[in-house]
């Protein structure tokens, strides 16, 4: 059997590369230009080589007992990581993917084909408008992992964005968003204080360089109007190969400091990352 080869393509947003990965026999890494976006083992969809999608799915895996199906909305779609991971840890969960770029959609579709009996819908559209649309009360878990490039769109930090989050929520479910910030983490902060402005409980988790401004990283922000179980997530999340924190209660608010909600008329795009912080090559 050969080995499998690079496959590149223009997507919408960019150039798309699939790259495999020599280690593992049909484990791929996605790329658009050239920022690493998903990491898929076909073999083995529980397998989470990003840092920041095991806190996602550290996050998903307290939402109910173990093995109980949750309706999921992912805004961001990849090469359906987390879904498929959700899809393998909790059978029988209705998933629907939301991905702006048709073409990247086409690709994975055609290279990383998704298991039949896996529940998950995938749909071509932008991530507010379809959350706009949704039903209320229609889901227990969301996830926000949208990058335009390597950016967060504008129109997804605003308190408008996270009250129709809170309004598709189910009673008890959870909002997770991975977001990307470094010091004086204006971007952050601001999050933070928007997603304070709709949801009494909040979350955010990180390593301990990212929070102590030493680097440029990943922070998943968790939002929700009921307690999550903070104590479980820091034990799992303390024990990952890169320990994160969990941070909450006073000193978030400390860390969030004088930042003010952000409205839509005065949203922006998350920070631009320095060279060289996510890219490959």
């Amino acid at each position: 059997m050969s080995d499998p080869i690079p496959v590149i393509r223009a997507v919408d947003h960019g150039t798309a590369k699939l790259l495999p990965d020599v280690d593992r026999e049909r484990a791929w890494l996605l790329t658009v230009d050239g920022v690493p976006q998903s990491y898929v083992d076909l073999d083995e969809p529980a397998h989470l080589e990003f840092e920041y999608v095991r806190r996602l799915a550290h996050v998903v895996d307290l939402a109910a007992e173990e093995g109980e199906p949750l309706t999921v909305l992912h805004l961001g779609g990849g090469a359906f990581t987390l879904p498929r991971y959700v899809a393998v840890t909790r059978p029988g969960s209705p998933q629907d993917v939301v991905e702006a770029d048709h073409g990247l959609l086409e690709l994975v579709a055609a290279q990383l084909p998704l298991p039949r009996s896996a529940g998950i819908t995938a749909h071509a559209a932008d991530a507010r408008k379809w959350l706009e649309a949704a039903p209320d009360r229609s889901a227990d878990v969301l996830i926000g992992d949208v990058f335009g490039g390597s950016r967060v769109p504008a129109h997804l930090t605003s308190v408008e964005y996270a009250r129709q989050a809170a309004r598709v929520l189910r009673p008890g479910g959870v909002y997770a968003a991975n977001l990307a910030d470094g010091a004086p983490f204006g971007f952050l902060r601001s999050q933070l204080a928007t997603f304070a402005a709709v949801f009494p409980e909040l979350a955010l988790v990180a390593e301990p360089g990212v929070l102590r401004g030493r680097r440029f990283g990943n922070a998943v922000l968790i939002a929700s109007h009921t307690p999550v179980d903070l104590a479980a997530l820091a034990r799992r999340t303390a024990a990952d190969v890169f320990p994160a924190r969990v941070e909450h209660g006073a000193a978030l608010r400390r860390f969030t400091g004088d930042a003010t909600a952000v409205r839509d008329a005065g949203a922006v795009p998350s920070p631009r990352p320095p060279d060289g912080a996510f890219a490959l090559g």
